[in-house]
């Protein structure tokens, strides 16, 4: 899995085919969104079994022909190792699809090097996390306690790293934070707001998205392959 664009700048603007190719994929990304969540609003089952697996191949196809780099497809792919595994409802799917998320925020927090991210972002999710564990532990299944605090750690990091990139990538940290927050509150059941599934998958395909333009538009540099993703991040 490695960027298309060799050891300058990735994620710029696509030429040749990627040119034609990378809005067909990005349309294809959105129309598949809107008969997921369509599918979701309307309790048509059969449009969300279908075009969730297909969501993220397609981002990945679209941010392969842009360049990205290996660490932007790679955390994409476990998103939807993810995906497919939630899809299964069983408490070991749970755990599967938590697990493989969990290796694609690895994958962002290497994709995002070790540019300095802000402190004052830092204290706010902090807070936040604390915020919301304690709230929830009384509540949380006490086998999923320990799972999902260390799981909302890794998540709370990627979300406050994820500004390295910029504006986009900062407001999709932050949507895929409170996307697995709302499913956190249904494993801790808590009362749900209306159309709760809508709003867990909104949240997520719009970070996803908003994570990948962040990422291609700032032009993240894989330098040298000893020393690929080590935090080096141009503006665009």
């Amino acid at each position: 899995m490695t960027g298309g664009a060799g050891p300058g700048r990735t994620g710029g603007p696509p030429h040749g085919r990627a040119a034609r190719t990378a809005p067909l994929l990005l349309a294809g990304y959105l129309v598949l969104s809107a008969v997921d969540l369509g599918g979701l609003l309307a309790g048509a089952d059969t449009a969300h079994l279908l075009a969730k697996p297909l969501l993220m191949p397609v981002l990945v196809a679209y941010a392969a022909v842009r360049g990205a780099p290996r660490w932007l497809i790679a955390a994409l792919l476990f998103g939807w190792g993810g995906d497919v595994a939630l899809m299964v409802d069983h408490g070991t799917a749970f755990l599967l699809g938590m697990g493989s998320f969990a290796v694609g925020h690895l994958c962002y927090l290497r994709l995002f090097g070790r540019a300095r991210a802000s402190l004052i972002a830092g204290g706010a999710y902090a807070v936040a996390l604390c915020a919301v564990l304690v709230a929830m532990w009384g509540d949380l299944p006490a086998a999923m306690r320990l799972p999902m605090t260390g799981y909302s750690l890794l998540l709370a990091t990627m979300a406050w790293r994820s500004g390295v990139l910029g504006r986009y990538a900062a407001a999709g940290g932050a949507l895929f934070l409170l996307s697995d927050t709302l499913i956190a509150t249904g494993v801790a059941d808590w009362p749900q707001p209306p159309a709760h599934d809508f709003l867990v998958m909104l949240t997520y395909l719009a970070a996803q998205l908003l994570l990948t333009t962040g990422a291609l538009g700032r032009g993240v540099r894989p330098s040298t392959v000893t020393g690929a993703y080590r935090g080096t991040v141009e503006t665009a």
